[in-house]
């Protein structure tokens, strides 16, 4: 399966909120400069990521971005699915119904076995992802990242 860059992006511009004091705001030019990113094509992500509920996002000028909910409640499934929709990837199109080899529609009553395992992986994929929360991942972040980026953010929110 591949994801586009901004299920990457979200990710990590959710986590780095984790880290800013709570009630505060960060600036969509400070995340997209945090990492090297293109400011207007993050601004996409982070609305997708507002729609969702994942992000609140305030104008004006101490406006930004902040978590809606608490990190712990935040999954990284949460994210993909804000940036990339929850569809399934694998379309099953039943070609065993086609061409020279075509079985009868009525035996073909229940998912082919590449549907299924198709399916199951997908399954698996997405409980994965749902098992992993925001808070989970700047646990997982070297000690001395969290204390930078928790004074960077501090320094950025508004």
């Amino acid at each position: 399966m591949k994801l586009s860059q901004g299920v990457e992006w979200g990710v990590h511009c959710a986590t780095l909120l984790a880290l800013a004091p709570e009630g505060t705001s960060v600036r969509r030019e400070g995340l997209a400069a945090h990492y090297g990113l293109p400011d207007t094509y993050l601004a996409k992500h982070l609305q997708a990521m507002t729609r969702a509920g994942i992000l609140h996002a305030t104008t004006g000028p101490r406006g930004g971005y902040r978590l809606a909910r608490a990190a712990e409640r935040i999954t990284m499934l949460d994210v993909v699915d804000a940036i990339e929709g929850s569809g399934e990837p694998f379309v099953c199109q039943e070609i065993r119904q086609r061409g020279t080899g075509a079985l009868r529609p009525e035996q073909c009553t229940r998912p082919c076995g590449v549907s299924s395992v198709m399916s199951e992986a997908y399954d698996a994929w997405r409980a994965t992802l749902r098992a992993v929360t925001l808070t989970d991942l700047v646990g997982r972040m070297p000690r001395g990242l969290q204390e930078r980026n928790r004074a960077l953010m501090a320094g950025a929110a508004s």
